[in-house]
């Protein structure tokens, strides 16, 4: 009785996952320990999958352990790395467990770029190991017995999570085996085998039969769901495997129905409804019956038909002589209850007991995406806020140039070259002159053509695979069924134009800074030579030197000061800004816990007005000091120009000493813009060439697909049939068995029809003995004899039409041939063309002959005519 049913395993194709995940690690993240534990990790996640995966797996615990703590660490593993078609690209191949394939053509098989794919894969795996290990175990025991239903409520879970995630996981169609109608019905067949389970457990314990009938009766219904389930589908039927699960599900539905009534009658015979009891065992009897005459030869029924028909034979005894109790009908019968003690295991990672994170460490995707994001906002309040300050400082400058402030001060000598001028000479010098700046500038296109022509190949790498990819599309019409190119690439073209876009805006930066210092060139060439001749160059004048220690002098030397003192104050809070940090990965990290979703924009915001708002009223207060002083600058500045005594040489000498101070300030901002230039030229070129990789990764990917569906469409184009079909004669089929499978006894039959005596189960006629082969003019073709009489004619053999399931077509031995063929195959259709006789004239089939005697007129050997 105790026929169990296991599910086999998906095979999977080997898949090298140490080279993509170590190229997006040391992308990302940079070159230290971090970095080195996360490529050690990938090692191992790589062994994980080859120990599941690549090699058979015992019916034992410890390889069940191994399939879950892969299958684990995939589910840690999905949110940290982006895989998908555009990003990560990992192609993963299954083939369908129920479809064996044939002779010219391999098992069915799908290849996707998609890790939910190979963890709905994976689990598949993980439930058939666990029917294959409760199939193993031992019922004899409480051990073996909890160990079934434990692994089969496992089983049942993992078909049943794959049932409800298998179409989202997947962007396409899945392959039977996995498609939500078979693990929906793979989940209801393992449910019902747990409790069935429940019920031996039950049995073995002794407990009361009360019990044991609702358990019986419960399992009895699980079973009927599983039969329909299967039934009622029509793919499910392709696959021999269901062919073969159909009769024992509907001989179990039948048996725990018979289980039911069987101790149903018992509390029956217990609180002496005796007629109840025997109404109870004739129904039960009715049910073995069933199962002995259609499904002996999956389940056999003899132990409990014996029981029950033991206990039938008892109960009437002391019914008819004792207690003569008035036998009700079935249909009158009070139902018996349900008690269901399995449910399907939910599955909730980590699975495996075992389990530890590879990649403990890694934040997820959404956290990465988030931080990016985050940085980028703080980036841009921190360049605001410091741009803020350098824009004050250099309207300062400016306007001090204008002023010829402080040089105005200090050359009042009108003969030495002011002390500002000197050092502003000096600075100039030490930072190296005009040959730094002209460096910069010439190594500025070699940068940028360097980045053009990685963005330009990362492009090309694109267009030429999409260019293949519509002209196969073309070529092949519905049958290239994978994503089109274009569609795939748009996110990585819109990246590649944003690219595009910010080259050609750093072209126009560079023309600015070049223009520039064509305009101050020659003011800072003299800044840039020695000090007499920095004199000699300046025109000399001879001012009064009464201004030297008047009131206005000392108003503008003090006013300077406290300008030179907001521009300190102003570096120092440059520094203090940019030196700010905050670890916003564990606020993420808390979101995405909580809620299972990160509002980015708002806890930026929020964080970000929290750590800068002090700093941003601190720079609006230094605008507005130096908004002040400058006024004050500005009107000292007109007392002490009307002071001084007014000349030409004295004009001119102040207009050069106000160039010499606006050259520095722009030789200055020309070397801070050049650096900053070059810096992000060589900081692109990272960025572009992490660009050209993940193109080259997804083209890479690409084209392995590209050749294993062009493979794959060789083959099924090499397989169509080259003639159209034809019908083959009548002679040569016979009646094939029905399909539509067995069907289950009705669980509570409501009114009991009176017994009519059943003819005589058919028996086929016995199978033909080897034909052989007499070199004669006119040959004879064997006969079957019967056991008993002779044949008014040779019938082929019937399949007996109380069968559950067989196969398709009857089978018949030949010589010389490995095994029976199928009548739909014919196997001569492949032999060298063979003349035999032509019997004299045409005629009507002859009568039988004789017993014992061949027919007269035709080949003993069988002639097919080829086709």
């Amino acid at each position: 009785m105790a026929t169990f049913i296991s599910v086999p395993f998906k095979k999977a194709s080997e898949v090298d996952l140490v080279k993509p995940l170590s190229k997006f690690v040391t992308a990302t993240y940079p070159a230290g320990e971090e970095q080195a534990d996360y490529l050690r990790a990938v090692e191992e996640l790589n062994k994980l999958r080859k120990n599941a995966l690549g090699r058979p797996l015992d019916k034992h615990e410890s390889s069940l352990e191994i399939l879950l703590r892969y299958y684990d660490q995939l589910c840690a593993v999905e949110p940290k790395f982006p895989f998908s078609e555009n990003q990560l690209c990992l192609t993963f191949t299954w083939k369908d467990a129920f479809d064996k394939g044939s002779l010219f053509s391999g098992s069915a098989k799908l290849a996707l770029a998609s890790l939910g794919y190979e963890k709905t894969c994976v689990l598949f795996n993980v439930a058939a190991l666990a029917s294959q290990i409760a199939a193993e175990q031992n019922l004899d025991n409480d051990e073996g017995l909890k160990a079934a239903a434990k692994y089969y409520q496992l089983a049942s879970g993992a078909f049943g999570h794959i049932k409800d995630t298998v179409l989202s996981a997947l962007n396409r169609e899945p392959t039977g085996d996995i498609s939500p109608e078979t693990v929906g019905a793979l989940s209801l067949i393992m449910l019902a085998q747990a409790q069935e389970v429940f019920f031996l457990k039950a049995t073995s314990d002794k407990m009361k039969d009360a019990v044991i009938a609702k358990l019986a009766n419960q399992a009895a219904d699980f079973y009927g769901d599983a039969f329909k389930q299967c039934q009622y589908k029509d793919n499910l039927s392709k696959y021999f495997y269901f062919q073969e699960v159909l009769p024992v599900l509907a001989a179990k539905h039948c048996i725990m129905q018979a289980n039911a009534e069987l101790h149903q009658s018992m509390l029956a015979k217990q609180k002496k409804r005796f007629g109840e009891e025997i109404a109870r065992l004739q129904h039960a009897v009715e049910l073995v019956k069933t199962v002995a005459s259609r499904y002996d030869e999956y389940v056999s029924v003899k132990d409990l038909s014996d029981k029950i028909n033991r206990a039938l034979t008892a109960a009437k005894k002391d019914n008819d002589f004792i207690y003569h109790d008035r036998v009700p009908e079935v249909k009158d019968l009070e139902h018996i209850g349900k008690a269901a003690l399995v449910k399907a295991t939910a599955i909730t990672p980590p699975l495996s007991q075992k389990f530890t994170d590879l990649f403990e460490k890694m934040v997820p995707m959404a956290v990465q995406q988030s931080m990016s994001i985050y940085n980028q906002r703080k980036a841009e309040t921190v360049n605001r806020l410091v741009g803020t300050m350098r824009e004050a400082t250099n309207l300062c400058n400016g306007v001090l140039a204008s002023l010829n402030l402080p040089a105005a001060l200090e050359d009042l000598s009108g003969d030495s070259i002011p002390q500002s001028i000197a050092e502003k000479s000096r600075s100039i010098v030490q930072q190296g002159g005009l040959q730094s700046i002209e460096q910069l500038i010439k190594d500025l296109p070699e940068l940028l053509t360097r980045n053009r022509e990685i963005l330009d190949e990362s492009l090309k790498m694109l267009d030429d695979e999409e260019t293949t990819d519509n002209e196969l599309r073309t070529k092949f019409n519905q049958r290239w069924s994978r994503t089109p190119s274009g569609d795939l690439y748009k996110p990585l073209r819109t990246e590649g134009a944003n690219f595009r876009n910010i080259l050609d805006k750093a072209v126009q930066a560079d023309q600015v800074v070049k223009d520039r210092y064509n305009t101050h060139c020659d003011m800072i060439t003299l800044l840039c030579k020695p000090e007499n001749e920095l004199n000699a160059a300046i025109p000399s004048a001879n001012p009064t030197r009464t201004l030297q220690g008047s009131e206005v002098v000392n108003v503008l030397r003090s006013q300077l000061a406290q300008l030179d003192e907001i521009k300190k104050e102003r570096e120092t809070l440059e520094g203090e800004i940019k030196a700010v940090t905050f670890d916003m990965c564990t606020t993420f990290l808390t979101a995405l816990a909580q809620d299972g979703a990160i509002n980015e924009e708002q806890l930026s915001l929020a964080q970000l007005d929290q750590l800068y708002s002090a700093y941003n009223q601190r720079v609006q207060a230094s605008l507005r000091s130096q908004e002040e002083l400058l006024g004050q600058v500005q009107t000292s500045h007109q007392e002490f120009s009307s002071l001084k005594q007014s000349n030409t040489e004295a004009n001119q000498r102040e207009e050069v000493l106000k160039k010499l101070a606006a050259a520095h300030d722009s030789y200055v901002e020309i070397s801070s813009n050049l650096r900053e230039g070059t810096k992000f030229y060589n900081d692109l070129t990272e960025i572009l060439l992490k660009f050209q990789n993940k193109c080259s990764d997804i083209v890479f990917a690409r084209k392995t697909e590209r050749d294993e569906l062009l493979k794959e469409l060789q083959q099924s184009i090499a397989r169509e049939p080259s003639a159209p079909s034809f019908n083959v004669p009548a002679y040569q089929s016979t009646p094939a068995a029905p399909a539509g499978g067995p069907t289950p006894a009705p669980r509570t039959v409501f009114a009991q029809q009176p017994q009519q005596p059943q003819p005589p189960k058919p028996q086929p006629p016995a199978r033909p003995p080897p034909p052989t082969f007499t070199p004669q003019a006119a040959a004879t073709n064997p006969t079957t004899t019967p056991p008993t009489g002779t044949p008014s004619n040779n019938p082929p053999p019937v399949a007996p039409p109380g069968q559950a399931q067989g196969p398709p077509y009857p089978v018949y031995p030949g010589p010389g041939y490995p095994g029976p063929y199928q009548m739909g195959y014919n196997p001569y259709a492949y032999m060298p063309y063979m003349q035999y006789p032509t019997p004299p004239g045409p005629g009507a089939y002859p009568g039988a002959p004789p017993t014992g005697q061949p027919y007269q007129g035709y080949p003993q050997q069988p002639y097919y005519p080829q086709q």
